[in-house]
């Protein structure tokens, strides 16, 4: 009987200069059990929660056990998408490896407070990229720009509170340290990292790719029942002088949570 992969995550984070942290995301998985969904406090399954390969164009839902399957043979890198109503948006992004073998995904319940901005994956560059480039061969999407740009309100409690933008995966990225962590197999290139603003500031640099990347908005920054905005831009090829070459990415799962 094949050992079964409860996911969890970790995180690094480095403190740059001017509200910046640059950030690094990953995926660790250990214990036992069945394929399914689970509610992350209790254990119990859920059901009725859509499950989704967006790059693959598949989709399906959890039975009545939480149990679920993924069809076809997966060989690289995809995103995986956990979706259900009351419950903060999951992400994953996994290989054959992770995929052969059963997963207990636990997804949290959302807070009152929790704001989904983004569910669909987005691609974010100019639909130029070499097959080198980091999962490259799952991109499926026509970019919509080098960036990506969303206004919302935020309640006036939200202010003692902690506050974060949270990105569900992000795919794609071509940075020195993701090169260098053999996230992709370009040899003579990289590029600027990602770079997220707050209303204008830039709060973070995303390194790597990675899931359920996490950036605390400072709360000086928020303004409290009035619109916000966040923007998240794509970095450039830094190898390249003659025209502007942006790195593409996709992402998906944006969100704004509170603790």
């Amino acid at each position: 009987m094949k050992k079964a992969l409860i996911v969890f995550f970790y995180f690094l984070l480095i403190a740059q200069p001017i509200f910046a942290d640059a950030l690094t995301g990953g995926v660790s998985t250990v214990g036992v059990g069945g394929n399914k969904v689970v509610d992350a406090a209790t254990q119990a399954p859920i059901a009725g929660a859509t499950v989704s390969l967006p790059q693959k164009n598949f989709s399906t839902q959890t039975d009545s056990n939480g149990n679920f399957d993924l069809k076809g043979k997966i060989k690289n890198d995809t995103v995986m998408s956990v979706e259900k109503e009351g419950y903060r948006p999951f992400s994953l992004t996994i290989n054959d490896m992770i995929a052969a073998k059963p997963m207990i995904v636990g997804i949290q319940k959302s807070n009152v407070a929790d704001l989904m901005l983004e569910s669909a994956m987005i691609h974010l560059g100019d639909d130029n990229f070499s097959k080198n480039s980091a999962n490259a061969s799952d991109f499926q999407l026509k970019s919509v720009g080098p960036f990506y740009t969303k206004t919302f309100k935020l309640a006036a409690n939200t202010l003692t509170k902690a506050n974060y933008i949270v990105i569900g995966s992000i795919i794609g990225i071509d940075t020195y340290l993701a090169r260098s962590l053999k996230q992709n197999s370009v040899k003579n290139s990289y590029a600027s990292p990602p770079e997220v603003y707050f209303n204008g500031r830039k709060i973070a640099e995303i390194q790597l790719n990675g899931d359920n990347q996490r950036i605390k908005i400072p709360n000086s920054l928020i303004l409290s029942d009035q619109l916000n905005e966040i923007t998240i831009k794509t970095g450039r090829n830094l190898m390249q002088s003659a025209y502007v070459d942006y790195d593409d990415i996709e992402i998906m799962n944006i969100s704004i949570q509170t603790e």
